[in-house]
């Protein structure tokens, strides 16, 4: 029981270290994530799309 508190005190003071982001920074990672989920999802979605097409003229 005693290495269990104090592996969770070990933890507590380690996330107290941690360098968290302002808000600002963490709304700019996010937006910078989803614009770049959103440019790749378009991008292979056109990708797929051509290459369907082309199979599909080939195959007709």
């Amino acid at each position: 029981m005693q290495r269990i508190k104090k592996f969770f005190s070990d933890v507590f003071r380690e996330m107290r270290k941690v360098s968290w982001p302002k808000r600002s920074e963490l709304v700019r990672y996010t937006v910078t994530v989803i614009a770049t989920v959103a440019f790749f999802s378009i991008f292979f979605g056109v990708i797929d799309l051509g290459i369907s097409k082309l199979i599909r003229l080939i195959l007709e």
